[in-house]
């Protein structure tokens, strides 16, 4: 299954970390370090038009990583996730 983050932007789901509230988790300087980190990396996939909402860690299977903003909420993402909205 494949789950879709939006602007035609979809991951595979069994290589997906975690998805997080943008606002919540950037609250911790851990949080905000990693994203800074990822963003100097180019390892950030910007999958929102607008200002993102939430962000996707994925593990990629050559055991890269990646981290995709989305404009879509956490509680949205993960009710597609848990629907199958995207086998």
């Amino acid at each position: 299954m494949y789950l879709h983050l939006g602007q035609a932007v979809v991951v595979p789901e069994g290589e997906i970390i975690g998805i997080f509230d943008l606002d919540n988790a950037s609250w911790s300087p851990r949080t905000r370090q990693f994203l800074e980190r990822a963003e100097r990396e180019g390892r950030v996939v910007n999958a929102a038009s607008d200002l993102p909402k939430s962000f996707v860690l994925r593990q990629k299977r050559d055991g890269s990583s990646a981290v995709y903003l989305s404009q879509l909420s956490s509680a949205t993402l993960k009710g597609r996730a848990e629907s199958g909205w995207m086998e």
